[in-house]
């Protein structure tokens, strides 16, 4: 028997499909289910052929966004849209300078604006939180221990595989469980430690008891890494004349929970609550001039665009005279969306009450169905099937932005009703019941 059968060296006949790859038919499989929901399904790998809005057409069929992380409504502000032109004229449309050979004036004005804006010692903005998690952790981690949460980011899983490649090694602690650090720590002989983990969690959509990791890292001698990508331009510091409970300026996760930055690196993105392609770094200064010569985005990477570098400059002026309006605004059409999700016993992971609420189906064969249901009475979100989460945890992921309307919330609700009365998705006092000591001991 030819040992080759089962590769693509095998002759064939004209015309026979070629067998697959082991590695291939592994990743099939392994992905077979988001790959039929893609291959097949209206919302997933969608054209968007129009929008209105928050309303969006693909194809026909006019549908509720609520898929999109445009959380403050930037992308469809008109006094942000109307100061690209300026620039455009300025500057070009792609002064294509890598940062170290070249960096127009409009990137120094930005980190000296988000500096300010952050209350950090310095910043550096570069062209996406992929590129600063795959350059940057692999750097502050050298070939010390990384200490990952499980459920971070698969971006900053990916920067902790980097850094493992080149000799760092990477143990994981419970998620929301700061004591587990402890534990790990405690038993950590490297001198060199790096944790990583998220601010508001782009799934549950709750922050971390961040004061809890920051004192652990703390007095473990720990540098603590924290993506707040969902929570930058959202969350912001507490005071006395905070508008809803986001708080005030959207300066994230570390102010809104009353922390320093002492032993603290944040990374977050313009690409959600300012709709723009852009992100940054909040570190010490000298940290800041290490990236300038050693992380590979600054060194050789295409800039973002001028219009990106615009909207970020308008979108900070938007931020400073509405930005806690529009918060409010958010807030309340996200509260109006959890109090009927509570009225109608429905699970969600979601305690905080910030925007993003993820609703597991019941059975997680069922997403297919329930997605085109929720297609079919004209309501867009993102579907979290197997394997991009675990079984027990697929669903849908409803984001609410400050550019919905009352009127659309109502359409999701109205869906959400409907699907309850079908037995698609799981009960909160149910979850709660089983949840408990004694019947976990049961």
């Amino acid at each position: 028997m030819d040992s080759r059968i089962g590769t693509l060296d095998v002759a064939r006949s004209p015309g026979a499909r070629a067998p697959r790859k082991p590695w291939l038919e592994h990743w099939l499989e392994t992905c077979h289910d988001l790959s039929e929901l893609r291959a097949t399904h209206p919302m997933m790998d969608a054209v968007i052929d129009e929008i209105d809005g928050r309303m969006i057409r693909v194809g026909d069929h006019w549908l509720a966004d609520f898929a999109s992380c445009n959380y403050l409504g930037f992308d469809l502000d008109r006094e942000i849209i109307e100061a690209v032109p300026a620039y455009l004229d300025a500057w070009g449309t792609h002064p294509s300078w890598s940062r170290l050979l070249g960096s127009p004036v409009l990137y120094e004005h930005i980190e000296e604006r988000l500096t300010a804006l952050l209350g950090c010692e310095d910043t550096l903005v570069l062209p996406t939180i992929t590129h600063i998690h795959m350059s940057v952790i692999p750097l502050l981690a050298a070939s010390g221990t990384i200490f990952l949460d499980a459920r971070a980011h698969k971006t900053i899983y990916d920067g902790c595989q980097v850094a493992r490649s080149r000799g760092a090694a990477v143990r994981r602690f419970r998620f929301e469980d700061p004591s587990h650090l402890d534990v790990l720590l405690s038993a950590e002989a490297d001198p060199t430690r790096l944790v990583c983990m998220d601010g508001v969690n782009s799934m549950t959509g709750n922050a971390p008891d961040l004061p809890a990791f920051a004192e652990v890292a703390r007095r473990h001698g720990a540098l603590l890494y924290v993506d707040d990508a969902h929570g930058f331009g959202v969350i912001g510091e507490r005071g006395a004349g905070e508008t809803s409970p986001y708080g005030m300026r959207g300066n994230s996760v570390v102010r809104h929970a009353g922390e320093t930055y002492d032993g603290i690196v944040l990374v977050g993105g313009f690409s959600k609550a300012y709709s723009s392609l852009l992100a940054f770094i909040a570190c010490p200064t000298d940290v800041k001039h290490l990236l300038k010569v050693a992380a590979p985005p600054y060194l050789y990477s295409g800039p973002s665009p001028v219009a990106s570098l615009a909207t970020v400059l308008a979108g900070f002026d938007v931020n400073e005279r509405r930005g806690d309006a529009l918060r409010a605004d958010l807030h309340a059409l996200t509260a109006r969306l959890l109090d009927a999700v509570r009225r109608l016993d429905i699970e969600t992971p979601n305690h905080s009450g910030l925007p993003i609420v993820e609703i597991p189906v019941r059975e997680y064969q069922r997403i297919d169905q329930v997605g085109r249901f929720l297609f079919e009475r004209g309501v867009y979100v993102t579907l979290a099937a197997y394997p991009l989460v675990p079984k027990d945890e697929v669903g849908f992921r409803v984001q609410l932005t400050a550019a919905n309307t009352v009127e659309e919330v109502d359409r999701v609700i109205a869906a959400l009703e409907e699907l309850v009365e079908r037995g698609e998705l799981r009960s909160a006092r149910a979850a709660a019941a089983a949840a408990t000591p004694a019947a976990r001991g049961a």
